[in-house]
């Protein structure tokens, strides 16, 4: 049985053509590939790459300064943040998000609008393995070519689910029963119509949005369409913590807002969304509001109710 793609990679003695990532004393990082007869060259001084060769994972290295340097493998999250880029990359706190509350799973069928920088890509191919297919779309020829540098750079080459078209989705979308659906991008709500035949029942649209104008349109859009379930819309926050024996608080730094996220799931065809019955807050729909959740409550003759 072969190995999945990548995986040889993440094991066993550092080889040539390995990623390396050093950590300093401050807890800086470097990364680099290994290549035989080079050198690894800093203001503290140069090591040569032999030295890592054979070697293996966790592993100290010094330089000509005798400055010791931890040698490991970075991690996906670590390479996604270091990697050159075309567009922003989905941070991993959002990657981490969208592979457990869309529940990505190997061998799942998986489309993705916005490539980036091949952030997302990456780790959806690792979550869903040889066995599934991720079929990305992006707009941008150049961010593109950035994103397959990036992800075939990480996993050793052409990864065999992975397929990338350069174009609008709503264009040229053509796969069928899809198991899932990731949007990155400015508009999404414009993609509802051809997603919605993408997916099969009970699938998941994922959206990732910055703004809350885009997050409140896309919910809208979706109530609208019909087609699936009341979303459920959310954005996290990562706080790390200073641990030196009693001196234990939060960092005076955090991750904080990178994103909006928000999932819905596709109902089978034919069914409308039952109706939901809440009191919207005061003011939610002003006199003037023409959009998706007033218009139905009206045509129900009924104020408080909206379909989710």
């Amino acid at each position: 049985m072969s190995e999945p793609t990548g995986a040889a990679r993440r094991r066993g003695p550092f080889k040539v053509g390995d990623q390396v990532q050093l950590t300093d004393p401050k807890g800086r990082h470097y990364t680099f590939t290994l290549e035989e007869g080079k050198s690894f060259h800093t203001h503290k001084g140069a090591f040569p790459h032999d030295e890592l060769i054979g070697a293996p994972e966790g592993s100290v290295v010094r330089t000509t300064g005798n400055v010791a340097y931890l040698a490991l493998r970075p991690l996906l999250p670590d390479y996604v943040l270091s990697m050159p880029r075309g567009a922003a990359v989905v941070y991993p706190k959002d990657a981490g998000q969208i592979l457990a509350m869309a529940d990505i799973f190997p061998g799942a069928r998986v489309v993705e609008a916005g490539v980036g920088s091949g952030s997302l890509s990456s780790f959806l191919l690792r979550a869903i393995g040889d066995d599934g297919m991720l079929h990305s779309y992006e707009r941008r020829a150049d961010f593109a070519e950035i994103a397959t540098q990036n992800v075939e750079r990480y996993f050793g080459g052409p990864h065999p689910a992975w397929t990338l078209t350069v174009g609008d989705l709503q264009d040229n979308l053509a796969d069928a029963d899809v198991d899932r659906v990731i949007l990155d991008m400015l508009a999404p709500w414009e993609c509802l119509e051809a997603v919605s035949k993408a997916l099969v029942p009970g699938g998941i649209l994922c959206a990732y949005v910055a703004t809350t104008t885009q997050l409140a349109r896309t919910v809208e859009a979706i109530r609208e369409h019909g087609t699936f379930n009341e979303p459920s819309a959310w954005e996290t926050m990562v706080r790390t913590w200073h641990v030196e024996g009693l001196a234990v608080r939060p960092d005076h730094r955090m991750i904080g807002h990178t994103g909006f996220l928000l999932t819905a799931r596709r109902l089978a065809d034919g069914v409308e969304p039952p109706l939901r019955r809440r009191r919207p807050a005061k003011g939610a729909y002003g006199e003037d509001y023409a959009g998706p959740g007033k218009d139905r409550a009206a045509a129900s003759g009924d104020t408080t109710a909206e379909r989710g």
